[in-house]
């Protein structure tokens, strides 16, 4: 029997007016998605391709234009179903308290009480390192602090979703660190986590799947090997060759031949032909920021569409 998806988009549009009330703003185009129970799952594009539209649908703060969407089971705004979820927005925006008694406060709001909802925000507390000021007020936190609470506040009922949009953005290297850690301890224990970011590097050290969303669409959706490895050129790697013969770097004894898939071929059979041995054929291996770059170019930029006051099509 078919697992049921931690979170689902299925062929979800949402447009709304722009500043001017004369255009439309598409935000998400038949835009489908499935994130799989017990992965971390990452959430890429430029600015303005949908990536918020997206995650404030699965949360319920809007509802979508066509479509429909499923988080853990029930349909997207269904309320009890957000006590399972953690939740951490782009711009943390949190009341002016004491920390441990702002974490204590989301934590009642999902239904936690004592002595469980004090224990789990002091853990949530030493987890992102804020212990020694628990007691200090959150309005007068480092823009990485109010980052480290939005975090803890996420953690603190326990949940099986965690939504994150751009959790490390405020954070130095060991607050990286320090994140990945916490996530990947997420999923060893059976949670599943939706991570959107712009720190391509951090996606790619940390997530099994993502995709990349261009214009209010899915352009890519993959393992991070599956879509770093360009099946359009590889690398020939040989020995035993007259490297006048061949175009490619010579290192340790062995050449390396970079050809188009359509040459590979060829080039292997003039290898055996001239008495060389082929010891590895591998697809280029590109990096996720060239990938990235390379999706926003071809459709034009990535950022969501304007359409006239006949309204979206």
């Amino acid at each position: 029997m078919p697992s049921v998806p931690a979170l689902e988009f299925n062929d979800v549009s949402k447009q709304y007016r722009g500043f001017f009330r004369s255009q439309w703003v598409t935000a998400l185009r038949n835009f489908s998605l499935r994130v799989e129970p017990g992965e971390i799952f990452g959430f890429l594009g430029p600015n303005g391709a949908g990536k918020t539209t997206a995650i404030h649908l699965a949360i319920g703060l809007m509802f979508s234009s066509s479509g429909r969407g499923e988080m853990l089971g029930h349909k997207f705004g269904h309320a009890p179903t957000r006590r399972r979820v953690g939740f951490l927005a782009e711009n943390v925006a949190l009341y002016h308290r004491p920390a441990e008694k702002l974490v204590r406060f989301y934590g009642a709001l999902n239904g936690m009480r004592d002595p469980h909802l004090r224990r789990r925000t002091t853990e949530m507390l030493k987890e992102v390192e804020l212990t020694e000021v628990a007691g200090r007020n959150v309005g007068k936190f480092s823009r990485g602090m109010l980052q480290r609470v939005g975090l803890a506040q996420a953690l603190v009922n326990d949940p099986e979703l965690l939504i994150l949009d751009e959790p490390a953005s405020a954070l130095d290297p060991l607050g990286r660190l320090r994140v990945r850690e916490i996530l990947q301890r997420a999923r060893e224990a059976g949670k599943t986590v939706f991570l959107s970011s712009h720190l391509l590097s951090e996606v790619e050290q940390i997530c099994d799947r993502l995709a990349i969303v261009i214009k209010g669409r899915v352009a890519r959706v993959g393992t991070v090997a599956e879509l770093l490895e360009a099946q359009d050129r590889f690398v020939i790697t040989a020995k035993g060759i007259d490297a006048l013969m061949f175009e490619g770097t010579q290192q340790n004894g062995f050449m390396k031949i970079t050809v188009p898939a359509l040459s590979q071929r060829q080039t292997i059979e003039k290898i055996w032909l001239s008495g060389g041995e082929v010891v590895a054929v591998n697809p280029i291996r590109r990096t996720l920021e060239e990938l990235f770059v390379e999706l926003a170019n071809q459709n034009g930029g990535g950022h969501i569409a304007q359409e006239d006051a006949r309204g979206p099509k």
